[in-house]
């Protein structure tokens, strides 16, 4: 019996595709013209990593490698993104790099998440997170008027009946802002301390729009269920937003901001109402990173009973010297879903996973 197959490859679905996938051979004309101009190496760095990556919700592929010298059998993980060794090349003394990567997230599959797909990362020594919001109007601009047919002035990017124009001023608005303006919830009292936020304060808050926590939830998962439902749907209405300085409980890999340790210097790029990029102005304290891993590891094994290990080699090149810099990670099929208009993001891709 012949195998089941998705039948991607079949001439009336590739042909379906055809306007996006040429759409997408221009947008990424486009950024390699973006990074060209400034000055920018590109670099590539290996999928198979001892560490994933350690984001507590993010579900990484295992493997395993077999070494010919000696027989011994390690475990591998597909990375979820190539900030480790992109960090360590910093640490090398590189200044300007970025990378078009394949990344990979095991349980992730719908209209705007896939297990593969184009991770799109820069890094810049000696700038600043705002810097960083600088090079995203530049670059959504760029992409936006490339992804027009035949030399067309390019149109505002669209998704699911939203649109958002590149070209015009983009918003900035804090967290805090956000969360005041859609919910009404001063976000910042609910995590009067930066390192344990206030479950307790932020269910009260939630239940006055009737979202109630589900069992087991914590005041990050909470956090996320009020923004998802009532403050995401509002961003990169128009004009793309830069969602910027979240609590310090949300910090990830950014460092503290200097002048208000309750805040983290972290933005994220939303356009019509979809995450598109996520930015920080990265840590270099090799103690704290230590901190905030094993932190993410227990936090990890109390949700899901597993955890991924820690890239020693990585904090090795933070003690050894990550000058200061700034980084972010772009969803590449997500952006090319923008500028062509498309649904899902398998609209985008030349060979979706089967």
């Amino acid at each position: 019996m012949a195998a089941a197959d998705s039948g991607w490859w079949r001439p009336d679905r590739l042909a379906a595709r055809h306007a996006n996938l040429a759409a997408r051979g221009r947008v990424l004309g486009a950024v390699r013209r973006f990074f060209d101009d400034r000055g920018f190496t590109e670099v590539q760095t290996p999928a198979l990593q001892i560490s994933p990556g350690l984001e507590p919700h993010l579900k990484a592929f295992r493997t395993e490698s077999h070494d010919p010298r000696d027989g011994a059998v390690k475990p591998r993980y597909l990375h979820t993104s190539p900030e480790f060794a992109m960090k360590k090349l910093l640490a090398g003394g590189m200044r300007r790099i970025w990378q078009l990567a394949p990344v990979f997230r095991d349980g992730e599959r719908g209209a705007t998440h896939h297990p593969e797909f184009a991770m799109l990362e820069w890094y810049r020594v000696g700038a600043t997170y705002r810097d960083l919001m600088d090079d995203c109007a530049a670059l959504l601009r760029a992409a936006q008027a490339a992804a027009a047919p035949n030399g067309a002035t390019g149109g505002a990017m669209r998704w699911r009946g939203t649109t958002a124009d590149a070209r015009l001023p983009f918003e900035l608005l804090s967290v805090a802002e956000a969360f005041a303006r859609h919910t009404g919830i001063d976000i910042l009292a609910t995590a009067p301390d930066p390192e344990r936020p206030d479950r307790a304060r932020l269910v009260a808050a939630a239940a006055s729009l009737g979202i109630a926590p589900h069992p087991g939830d914590d005041w990050e998962s909470l956090y996320f269920r009020i923004f998802l439902e009532r403050v995401e749907p509002h961003l990169g209405v128009g004009t793309p937003t830069i969602l910027f300085d979240y609590p310090v409980a949300m910090a990830a890999l950014s460092r503290r901001k200097p002048d208000d340790p309750r805040l983290a210097e972290r933005f994220e790029l939303y356009v019509c109402g979809l995450e598109l990029a996520n930015a920080f102005q990265e840590l270099t304290d090799p103690a704290e990173q230590r901190r905030r891993f094993r932190a993410d590891q227990a936090r990890k094994q109390a949700l899901y009973g597993e955890t991924y290990p820690i890239d020693e080699d990585f904090l090795a090149a933070l003690d050894h010297g990550l000058p200061e810099c700034a980084g972010i990670a772009l969803g590449f099929d997500r952006l090319v879903m923008l500028c062509s208009g498309a649904a899902r993001i398998e609209d985008v891709l030349w060979a979706p996973v089967d």
